[in-house]
């Protein structure tokens, strides 16, 4: 049977006539409302049933901010393949770089680092959606080598950039070094620098041709300037120095004494040790949590709210006293062998450190000064007169982007360079080793 339709029915809703220009207009707006639509119940089940402006809100913010991570990260990837493959060309031929500052070392100084890192802790810290956080998190494994075999939870269960990049690890895969004379690694990351200082006013290498000191690095240390009167001491030094320095370590030891009044007897008693340090750079593909070295008694934190220069191996190379700078939260206190200090160096995108044992400590604030030349803040830990105690492998703190961390400790020396006394404290790494959590950075023997 033939069908007939008479050219006057209307096949097909009026709206859809596209020949009419009325018509097209209110195909589009149905196109507009239907997009946004769809946009808002995806952002609903992401975000868990907010209310329907946050959800608006959400279904623009979300993708804006996902785009832009990608785009940093693809800018991030290239930017760090072109500098390693310098920096494995050089080491090739044996090839050391020197201090050289540069226009890009100038410019950064001018650039409002600490809002721009804000800003992008801000892009880091908004919510995914569940259905795009894998692919979002292994485009970050493939540009900054992640291990995502050793994250402690599925990838959808990281809300944020911000959440995957501080992410635990499975149990056991940071076994610690079970020896009792062992300093093991607090971070994982790439050794810059390591070796021995001559005192608490000696100079920690930057890169070659630059070096800053320890004192500016840790600031006022009431712990190292006893040390220095115990350097001058068996130096025999002058009279006039060594009444100078007893002045000193008067107050110091005062300040040390009412935080800690337990700790007196055990800094008296202590043997005097030879100073070391070691420097380890964390790239942001790195797990990025802090763990304690050694065991030992946490006395004071000092916060010291710097700039938020970048961190990576160029601009070691480019910007003076880079370090000492930036902005870093230092932890004094005591180990059986003596003095140890670990700094946690903040650095440009985010800058914020967090502290496990001070978790209302806030970093990267707004200040009101442009110029960063205020005190440190500093807070004594005196619980039970000991201060903080923390055991071998005990989570310190986190960063939530790329950093250093410098370790500034006390170990076992002999004081004759002939004297290869077995007891002394020897370092178990070489420069640009790669170093995990819980690997030993040195040894000594009882």
């Amino acid at each position: 049977m033939n069908f007939r339709f008479s050219r006057n029915v209307a096949v097909f809703p009026p709206y859809l006539h596209f020949a009419n220009v009325h018509n097209r207009r209110r195909l589009f707006s149905w196109y507009v409302k239907h997009f946004r639509t769809t946009s808002q119940a995806r952002a609903s089940l992401s975000g868990g049933g907010g209310s329907s402006s946050n959800s608006q809100d959400n279904a623009f913010l979300v993708p804006g901010a996902t785009v832009a991570t990608l785009l940093m990260l693809g800018v991030l990837h290239a930017r760090r393949l072109y500098d390693d493959k310098k920096v494995e060309e050089a080491r090739e031929k044996g090839i050391e770089f020197e201090f050289r500052p540069d226009v890009k070392a100038t410019f950064l100084r001018i650039l409002p680092l600490r809002s721009i890192s804000r800003a992008w802790g801000f892009l880091m810290s908004v919510d995914i959606p569940v259905w795009l956080r894998p692919h979002v998190y292994r485009a970050w494994a493939r540009a900054f080598h992640s291990n995502l075999e050793e994250s402690a939870l599925p990838l959808e269960e990281y809300a944020s950039l911000r959440d995957f990049f501080v992410r635990t690890l499975k149990e056991g895969c940071r076994p610690i070094n079970p020896n009792p004379y062992s300093l093991v690694s607090p971070v994982d990351g790439t050794i810059l620098r390591f070796g021995k200082l001559n005192g608490a006013g000696a100079m920690i290498d930057q890169v070659k041709g630059f070096s800053y000191s320890v004192s500016s690095l840790l600031g006022a240390s009431p712990l190292l300037s006893m040390l220095a009167e115990k350097n001058s001491e068996d130096d025999s030094s002058t009279i006039e120095q060594e009444s100078t320095q007893r002045e000193q370590s008067k107050k110091s030891w005062w300040r040390v004494s009412l935080a800690s009044p337990k700790v007196r007897e055990t800094i008296s008693e202590c043997p005097m040790k030879g100073l070391y340090y070691c420097v380890i750079y964390l790239k942001p593909g790195d797990y990025h949590r802090i763990h304690s070295p050694v065991d030992w008694n946490v006395l004071v934190r000092r916060h010291f709210s710097g700039r938020l220069f970048p961190v990576n191996e160029r601009a070691t190379r480019t910007i003076r006293n880079l370090y000492v700078e930036n902005e870093r939260v230092v932890l004094e206190g005591l180990w059986q062998q003596g003095f140890m200090a670990i700094v946690a160096v903040g650095a440009t995108n985010i800058g914020s450190i967090e502290l496990f044992i001070e978790p209302e400590l806030r970093t990267n604030r707004p200040r009101k000064k442009l110029i960063p030349s205020e005190p440190p803040e500093e807070h004594l830990y005196e619980p039970k007169g000991v201060g903080v105690m923390l055991k071998k492998g005990d989570e310190v703190a986190a960063f939530n982007m790329g950093s250093t961390v410098v370790l500034v400790f006390q170990a076992p020396t002999s004081k004759s360079p002939k004297n290869n006394d077995a007891s002394e404290f020897e370092f178990s790494i070489r420069r640009g080793d790669k170093i995990r959590v819980g690997e030993a950075l040195g040894v000594w023997h009882a």
